[in-house]
């Protein structure tokens, strides 16, 4: 089945014929059109004209969202859409078991999570075109894609903001609790990969960022956390605060971006007369029973951190795997798995990614459920690409946009749901197809939020939430 891209009069065609980016550049034409006005359509009307999908007027029931970003691409062949009937040399090595998806195998290594895929929607046709970490990552973080896929693409004006700096621009918190929160990396591949931050929203809707390791014994927050000798009276004082950002941003006149850390700290000074915000982060409270079920790693623990801060009422919370793609070692590192140059490459995978991934998922999807959460809080599983269902000569896969699995649990979508079908080795999406963007889309509507409510960049122009399409028969 094929499926109409926003402004185009003509169906998607396959993937290799018309590319996500082609289309992307389509968009971003009327977008141009759109914020001059063209025949009296503004940019809502213009693309809503051509999504009569919108008319079900349906949206999901997260309050909160936890973004599982599985930085260096997950191989969906070798975890959620195996290819038990491929040849040798495309299925996976290693063993498959059954779910409880009937009809659904996945891998031998997570058992666990095969228990509760009841409980999620896997997605199975994501597609696009970004072969590179850097731009990919973006696609992923953001929903929109980079103008070019280039490994050098660095945080720009330019570009869209992540998620939450979006949904803290158009549904901020008010009850003292940060809207956005980003842990425990800042990921990069060689620079810093862009949709992490605000992007032209300005700093005042950066994440509140942690960086220290929620698995240590002495975890502490210290974006929290008062200089020596200051008390919150002084620091009310506007001379006092104006030093601390000087300070902290190494700034020596008040410019336009030391007026955007003014407003960031503003936010994080009222965080720390809050004892509801010191409740939220203080894993201390958890039991040690819970805390080991989670698993005692820097992944595991952050991923209960996330479920507090859900709990708590933040709004959006970024998880990532770890800070970078991976590398030549079985103990650390992401989902890259080609950078050995010999035949240990899988050894990562059931020595680390999916043990990991097996005690932590399904503790974290049945802890919400357990505490009447799962409901209100959507959980995203996903990387910025999939593996090719080639195996190289390294006995490994390498980076494809073309085709890979994100998992979807909670916030109101369906309960034990596949959404497409990818061909017969797992290369290209068989049925409905499905970009990043039209995931932002589906992420913003699960929230209640119109995806084509504006914002402006960074030159006053308007742009949509996201440039895709609400995926409404993953919602329940």
């Amino acid at each position: 089945m094929t499926r109409p891209f926003r402004g185009l009069s003509s169906p998607l065609r396959p993937v290799d014929a018309l590319t996500a980016s082609a289309a992307r550049l389509l968009r971003r034409d009327v977008l141009k059109i759109g914020g001059l006005g063209m025949f009296g359509l503004t940019m809502p009307k213009l693309l809503k004209a051509t999504e009569s999908s919108k008319s079900s007027g349906r949206s999901g029931t997260a309050k909160s969202v936890i973004f599982l970003f599985q930085w260096g691409g997950p191989s969906h062949v070798d975890t959620f859409d195996l290819k038990l009937d491929a040849p040798d040399g495309i299925k996976t090595k290693y063993g498959h078991i059954s779910s409880a998806l009937p009809g659904l195998p996945v891998v031998e290594y997570l058992p666990e999570t095969a228990k509760i895929l009841d409980k999620v929607t896997l997605v199975r046709t994501l597609t696009h075109t970004m072969k590179n970490h850097n731009s990919a990552g973006y696609y992923a973080l953001t929903g929109w894609a980079p103008p070019l896929d280039d490994q050098r693409l660095r945080d720009s004006q330019d570009l869209m903001p992540g998620y939450g700096s979006i949904v803290d621009a158009v549904s901020p918190n008010t009850d003292g609790l940060p809207t956005f929160v980003a842990f425990p990396h800042s990921i990069a591949d060689g620079s810093t990969v862009p949709g992490q931050h605000a992007s032209f929203l300005g700093k005042a809707h950066d994440p509140l960022l942690i960086l220290e390791d929620p698995n240590r014994d002495d975890f502490k927050l210290p974006e929290l956390s008062l200089p020596a000798g200051m008390t919150m009276e002084r620091l009310a004082n506007r001379r006092e605060l104006q030093k601390l950002i000087n300070k902290q941003s190494r700034m020596l006149e008040y410019s336009a971006e030391a007026r955007g850390l003014d407003a960031y700290y503003e936010k994080a000074i009222g965080m720390l007369d809050s004892p509801k915000v010191r409740e939220a982060f203080d894993l201390s409270k958890e039991p040690n029973e819970l805390r080991e079920a989670y698993g005692r790693t820097t992944y595991g623990q952050s991923c209960l951190l996330a479920r507090r801060l859900a709990e708590a009422g933040v709004s959006f919370i970024n998880v990532y795997f770890d800070q970078s793609i991976g590398g030549q070692k079985t103990d650390s590192g992401g989902w890259d798995t080609h950078g050995f140059n010999d035949t240990r490459q899988y050894e990562i995978l059931h020595k680390r990614h999916l043990p990991i991934t097996d005690q932590t998922l399904p503790t974290l999807l049945n802890d919400l459920e357990q505490r009447g959460l799962l409901d209100s809080t959507l959980v995203v599983w996903v990387g910025e690409f999939g593996r090719t269902p080639k195996i190289n000569g390294n006995v490994s896969r390498d980076h494809w946009p073309r085709c890979y699995t994100a998992l979807l649990a909670g916030g109101g979508v369906k309960k034990g749901f596949l959404y497409g079908k990818s061909d017969k080795s797992g290369a290209y999406p068989d049925t409905d197809p499905v970009t990043p963007d039209d995931l932002s889309a589906t992420i913003y509507a699960l929230m209640g939020i119109d995806p084509e409510t504006e914002i402006r960049d960074a030159l006053d122009r308007p742009l949509p939430l996201s440039g895709g399409r609400v995926i409404y028969d993953v919602m329940a």
